[in-house]
């Protein structure tokens, strides 16, 4: 599902207005997107959790000339699943 489809979704099962979910979903997205900016976790029971991780430099290596060069620090966003979540991903699976 894309953001589109996701948009759509909501119009649909809710019946607001296509243009009142986009509105939705963009500031459910900026809000999220707000707080891992500033280092803040996001925590959704049942669904999981969003944090921002960092990593230190390393000594890395150029794929294409084999070259040695520094890789800079850097803070990336992980998202770790929440219990119901995988159960459930976990007994649609089994289902197949």
């Amino acid at each position: 599902m894309n953001k589109s489809e996701l948009i759509t979704e909501l119009s649909e099962t809710t019946g607001m207005q296509r243009q009142v979910a986009e509105a939705v979903v963009k500031e459910i997205f900026q809000a999220m997107t707000e707080s891992l900016v500033n280092d803040e976790g996001i925590e959704i029971r049942g669904f999981g959790s969003f944090s921002v991780r960092r990593y230190g430099s390393y000594i890395g290596r150029n794929p294409k000339s084999g070259e040695k060069i520094k890789v800079q620090p850097k803070k990336l966003p992980f998202f770790k699943v929440g219990k119901e979540l995988k159960e459930r991903v976990m007994n649609g699976a089994e289902k197949s």
